[in-house]
């Protein structure tokens, strides 16, 4: 936490310098500056240049300047300002707006007014900005003039609101070192060739269509067959353990999640249906108040319990158009989704299930996984549904649970869903980067809602509780994780192709057609490439496509009535039988390697 708080104070005491330099270049009197936060990797300001246009050419001036004048910023001094004062200080109308508004904060109560935030001001090396603070004492000595860059000019309409003027944001990226930044750029550029919206079009697995909507992703066949595989493989997982499929609609009356409590915090979120007698529905953003609904059919013996229910089904949320983004970001997302019925005394059993499942998911793909206790803040209170014990209680179960393994994991306060807290699996990918993947959730507060119950061994009546378990996650954020970590190169029992046969010449076709129709016949997913075209532009198509083999056929191969196979990973794999081809296709698949 100090590292970072020290990292944040460096990023905004740049943003500072950043906007002195534009001030010293474009000149004070033309220019209006606003606000400039510190940001994940870096800062940026929001500067209104009246008229003048600045691009990325030059921002290499800027950062010079900063430079420059980052010797003479040795210290800072701290003001507090009445708002006349403030006023009379700042005249730009920016400025003015933030002023009133963080002196109209609060009530006529005395107490009110005397915690309400400050009008403060900052000054360093001649500049002086309105400011909250969290800044280095010394920025001289504690900033390598190597360790920041400014990065990109963009456009942003002040305070977020499009109704507002258009700014000019400047993006700088700052660390606390030239050799960390410099690693940051490696990490940028290497995930730019991995972006999953430029490889997902060129290895044609889905698309999005003006017609249907942004953020509604369309799978093509081979996108279709990578969610099937993955989605396969989880209830493979799942089936062993005892859980069974349910189905459920897509809309619900708004009353139930009035009484799961969905409704209350998110019915910002929902797309809305209101039907020609008036009825008003909702496309459901989750599953597990339907599931609640299948459970609650009926009354359970504590003999029964576990009911342990999984369900692979789309859900929808109303997203903002600028938070989307490829699959990462969308609209409708398809959760592999299960939910666990079960007593206070079988929590930690389902929850070691669940753990089990998850990591036998993930074996495979090569993900560096740690677990985060996802906890409530007890700050907020009103972000959650419960009562100061039962979160208690439930956050206690889930540190036992996490004690008792032998992984990576740390505690997350304010991470927590708003019905209870949970274990957030962490994945870090093939270039360093930590995603959120599989989650399990642990719910005191729906049982309670619904008045979830079984029959126990006493003949009374006793509250039940809720596992919430996915394991991708959604199969649409997950694919778009996996395609960047693999780089699109899947491994042979997920690729959509698995072989492509290439005959050198079409009068080699007869025996390429044979061992293709051998290989479909083992259910191993091929193409037969015998179009009229050179063998090079065959082999470079296979290559492109990160299929993970390809065999050559020509006049050695069908006198020895083998074929050639190569290897996307391996190279040159020479001359083998058709058995032998077989057996080592047939055998990395089932052992997902």
């Amino acid at each position: 936490m100090e590292k970072e708080d020290k990292l944040n104070n460096l990023r905004h005491t740049l943003a500072h310098l950043m906007a002195a330099s534009v001030g010293e270049i474009y000149k004070f009197d033309n220019i209006k500056l606003t606000l400039g936060p510190a940001v994940e990797n870096g800062f940026y300001y929001d500067i209104d240049f009246c008229g003048t246009k600045v691009t990325d050419a030059d921002l290499k001036k800027i950062e010079d300047t900063m430079r420059k004048k980052l010797p003479k910023w040795t210290d800072w001094e701290h003001k507090e300002l009445s708002k006349e004062e403030a006023l009379k200080f700042f005249k730009n109308e920016y400025k003015v707006e933030l002023i009133n508004e963080i002196a109209d904060r609060g009530s006529t109560d005395a107490k009110a007014l005397a915690d309400r935030e400050k009008i403060t001001t900052y000054t360093c090396g001649g500049f002086t900005d309105l400011c909250r603070g969290g800044h280095l004492e010394h920025p001289n000595k504690e900033i390598d003039p190597l360790s920041f860059k400014l990065d990109r000019v963009a456009g942003a309409y002040w305070r977020g609101d499009e109704k507002n003027k258009m700014l000019t944001r400047i993006y700088g990226l700052a660390f606390e070192t030239k050799e960390e930044l410099d690693a940051y750029l490696i990490q940028r550029a290497e995930a730019e060739k991995r972006d999953h919206k430029k490889l997902g079009k060129e290895l044609d697995l889905f698309t999005f269509s003006e017609l249907v909507g942004a953020g509604l992703p369309l799978f093509t066949p081979k996108g279709t067959i990578l969610r099937n595989l993955l989605d396969d493989f989880v209830w493979e997982l799942r089936q062993k353990r005892g859980y069974v499929k349910v189905e459920i609609p897509h809309i619900t009356k708004k009353e139930l999640y009035e009484k799961s409590g969905h409704w209350d915090k998110f019915k910002n979120e929902l797309f809305r249906i209101t039907t020609r007698e008036g009825h008003e529905f909702a496309m459901k953003p989750m599953n597990c108040p339907h599931h609640i609904q299948i459970f609650d059919r009926r009354q359970w013996s504590y003999r029964e319990l576990p009911q342990r229910y999984a369900n692979s089904t789309t859900c929808y949320r109303d997203e903002q158009t600028g938070e989307l983004s490829g699959l990462s970001r969308v609209r409708s997302f398809t959760q592999d989704d299960a939910h666990v019925f079960c007593r206070t005394t079988q929590v930690k059993d389902e929850f070691l299930k669940v753990w089990d499942i998850i990591q036998d998911f993930y074996k495979p793909f090569g993900f560096l996984m740690r677990v985060r206790l996802s906890m409530h803040d007890p700050k907020q209170p009103e972000k959650y549904l419960g009562n100061k014990e039962l979160w208690k209680s439930a956050e206690s179960s889930l540190k036992e649970i996490v004690e008792s393994k032998n992984i990576d994991w740390y505690e997350g306060r304010g991470e927590a869903a708003f019905y209870g807290p949970k274990l957030d699996f962490m994945a870090k990918d093939a270039i360093g980067r930590e995603w959120q993947v599989a989650t399990v959730q642990l719910d005191m507060n729906l049982p309670e809602r619904f008045d979830l119950v079984c029959i126990n061994e006493k003949g009374e009546k006793e509250r039940l509780v809720m596992l919430h378990a996915a394991i991708m996650g959604s199969i649409d954020r997950f694919l778009s994780i996996l395609i960047e970590h693999v780089a699109g190169a899947f491994p042979l029992w997920l690729s959509p192709v698995q072989v492509k046969v290439i005959p050198v010449r079409t009068n080699h076709n007869e025996y390429a057609n044979e061992i293709f129709n051998l290989l479909k016949e083992n259910n191993i997913r091929a193409e037969l490439d015998d179009a009229e075209a050179n063998l090079g532009g065959k082999v470079r198509d296979a290559k492109t496509n990160k299929i993970p083999y390809w065999i050559v056929i020509g006049d050695k191969e069908i006198e020895a009535k083998k074929v050639t196979l190569e290897s996307r990973d391996a190279g040159p794999l020479g001359q083998v039988s058709k058995e032998d081809l077989l057996s080592k296709l047939l055998e990395e698949i089932k052992n997902k390697n």
